[in-house]
């Protein structure tokens, strides 16, 4: 036996990179059978989500009570409106027929792997992959908390507007691998995200507009989290300076042009510039992205980033979690089909 077990490995070790992925993930499920943590998952997801009492997806009625059981999981009937649901209606596992593979996805994710590599793991086409990441992340990016805490550091940082994918476009000549702008600085062909931190980390990092941000813009980022008790860190761009004193923010401004970086031994922007820099590295492994789907990816990266980029059980359930329990109603159509809005 431990002869055959010493030629196993030997032939292992002679396998590309994905082969050994695969071989990886199916002794992980021979171990631990996906259909035993699927199923766990699904009963944490139940208990999180329905952790006030059952209420209808549909109409939000509490009027609900047991309805036998569809592809294995237990049905609900809602004596309201009538209609059924299951542990996953509205869910990014509403519909599918795959809910097991969800799993080793998101370890594909956390492991940086292309959707094509991904797929040949998965078992899926890239794709189907490409949707799937974009369930997540829609429902991902609905985690929020309630308001800042002390100091707030808040800057923007620009990406070129990018139509990756969509074809027919014919409003310019299509760009190689991201391209350039035609112009100099910013201009209305970069897309703006602003990025609002403060010292416990809580953050807000959104896309904010075209172009340069200006005032109203700041509001509707960022306005309902920020009290009279903040204080505000910025760079010296004027929109920050006005909408301080409307709302009559202790507010200071950080001016590059005179090389002090810091006032006060305290306040700066340090924090905000440093994960500017970290969002600008982790993004360029995608070779451009779809500013449609920009929002999506700022959330991924927010997640991942607060983690330390670990790829552990621990952040893979709770990267699941966190997106399962969100209502999230979209559709491979919808996904394909959505518009960027500012």
């Amino acid at each position: 036996m431990d002869k055959a077990f010493s030629n196993l490995l030997k032939h292992i070790d002679k396998l590309t990179s994905i082969k050994k992925e695969q071989v990886y993930q199916w002794v992980k499920r021979y171990v631990e059978p996906t259909s035993s943590v699927g199923g766990r998952l699904i009963n944490e997801m139940r208990e999180t989500r329905f952790k006030d009492g059952f209420e209808c997806p549909h109409c939000n009625s509490e009027h609900v009570v047991r309805f036998g059981k569809y592809n294995g999981r237990q049905r609900y009937r809602c004596k309201s409106c009538s209609k059924t649901f299951t542990d996953t209606t509205n869910t990014v596992l509403f519909r599918t027929r795959k809910g097991n593979e969800w799993i080793t996805f998101v370890d594909c994710m956390f492991k940086g792997y292309s959707l094509r590599k991904s797929a040949e793991i998965v078992g899926v086409t890239w794709v189907t992959l490409f949707y799937w990441r974009h369930k997540l992340l829609n429902a991902l990016k609905q985690i929020d908390f309630e308001q800042f805490e002390g100091i707030v550091e808040v800057d923007e940082t620009y990406f070129l507007y990018s139509q990756k994918g969509q074809r027919g476009i014919t409003e310019r000549k299509p760009r190689k691998r991201g391209g350039s702008s035609k112009h100099r600085g910013i201009s209305h062909e970069q897309v703006c995200v602003l990025v609002a931190r403060d010292r416990t980390k809580a953050t807000v990092s959104k896309v904010a507009c075209m172009g340069r941000i200006v005032k109203i813009k700041v509001e509707k980022m960022i306005g309902s989290k920020l009290t009279p008790e903040n204080v505000l860190v910025t760079d010296a761009w004027r929109a920050y300076k006005t909408y301080a004193k409307e709302k009559s923010i202790e507010h200071y401004r950080i001016k590059s042009n005179d090389g002090k970086y810091v006032i006060k031994g305290l306040y700066h922007i340090q924090n905000v510039n440093g994960l500017h820099s970290r969002l600008k590295q982790w993004i360029d492994r995608f070779k451009g992205v779809a500013t449609k789907y920009l929002d999506n990816y700022l959330a991924w990266f927010l997640f991942v980033d607060s983690r330390s980029n670990e790829n552990t059980k621990h952040n893979i359930k709770d990267f699941l979690l966190s997106s399962f329990v969100f209502e999230m109603t979209d559709t491979y159509e919808s996904l394909r089909l959505s518009k960027f809005n500012i």
